[in-house]
């Protein structure tokens, strides 16, 4: 849900320009101030909802009451949401790339081909796509032929359809929040330890323990602004859809393209324990 100075504006704006309306403008108010807000659909079932908020002074939303559960466990350091990827169908990248461009005004700032992003068995194709500030990254993805079933594919056959396929989220400190996550039963992807044999080699210097690193698994992608750290989790739903990222950031701008082929790897070893690849 991003923020917008005006939900109505934004949703004029973006259905005149041909997206589908999911809600009109509504006004929710309480002893705090007021809300509106205001959707439209984008691939699949997804939607996009505008929230204005520059009236309201409350915690959340109007009629939002706080509730003080008897499990109240110390935060593992996750921040904001980095970025959020989409999976959608065969030859529609550049369309919803398109739609994110002349609908809401976004910009493209990376595009990787199908010989960018490939194991032995599967490939895809993916395009970035921001706001005007930044703030707002929305990769977009879609199936590339390959000598089996992507996992790309597989998430449209078990979706249904095109959807968000991770959400990623930021931290200050990619071991601490790794490690408390694992203490809670976060279950993470698998990363052999071959994969840190020249890690140094590809990505220079950082600044952590390369040891404790490989210790729980983290990736490390570098790019002409610095370096990442990231980790994904297993799938968090009762099918083989959503995961979740967790993301560090040193400087590094871009998405962990170099991580990509162990990332599928890890994924493809997931796919054929399911017998789906």
């Amino acid at each position: 849900m991003p923020y917008v100075d005006d939900a109505r504006s934004a949703f004029e704006e973006t259905t005149k320009r041909g997206a589908k309306p999911y809600m009109e403008p509504t006004v929710e108010k309480d002893e705090f101030g007021e809300v509106v807000r205001s959707g439209i659909y984008t691939y699949g079932e997804t939607v996009h909802i505008f929230v204005e908020r520059k009236n309201y002074d409350g915690l959340f939303l109007p009629g939002y009451e706080k509730w003080e559960s008897h499990y109240n466990p110390e935060p593992v350091g996750l921040k904001f949401i980095d970025h959020m990827v989409g999976n959608v169908g065969w030859d529609e990248m550049n369309k919803w790339c398109k739609f994110y461009g002349e609908v809401m005004g976004f910009a493209q700032i990376i595009s990787f081909a199908d010989d960018d992003i490939a194991t032995d068995y599967t490939a895809l194709m993916s395009k970035v796509m921001s706001n005007g500030n930044g703030r707002v990254k929305f990769p977009i993805n879609e199936p590339a032929e390959g000598k089996k079933k992507s996992q790309i594919e597989e998430y449209l056959d078990f979706y249904n359809g095109p959807g968000v396929q991770h959400i990623a989220v930021a931290t200050d400190d990619i071991v601490a929040t790794v490690s408390a996550m694992r203490d809670r039963g976060v279950e993470f992807l698998y990363v052999p330890d071959t994969y840190y044999d020249d890690i140094l080699e590809r990505v220079g210097e950082i600044d952590e323990d390369i040891e404790l690193l490989k210790k729980h698994g983290i990736l490390i992608d570098r790019d002409d602004e610095g370096y990442l750290l990231q980790l994904f989790t297993n799938n968090v739903l009762d099918r083989p859809t959503m995961f979740i990222e967790v993301i560090q950031r040193k400087g590094a701008q871009s998405f962990g393209v170099g991580n990509f082929k162990a990332l599928f790897e890890a994924i493809e070893r997931q796919q054929a324990r399911r017998g789906t690849l």
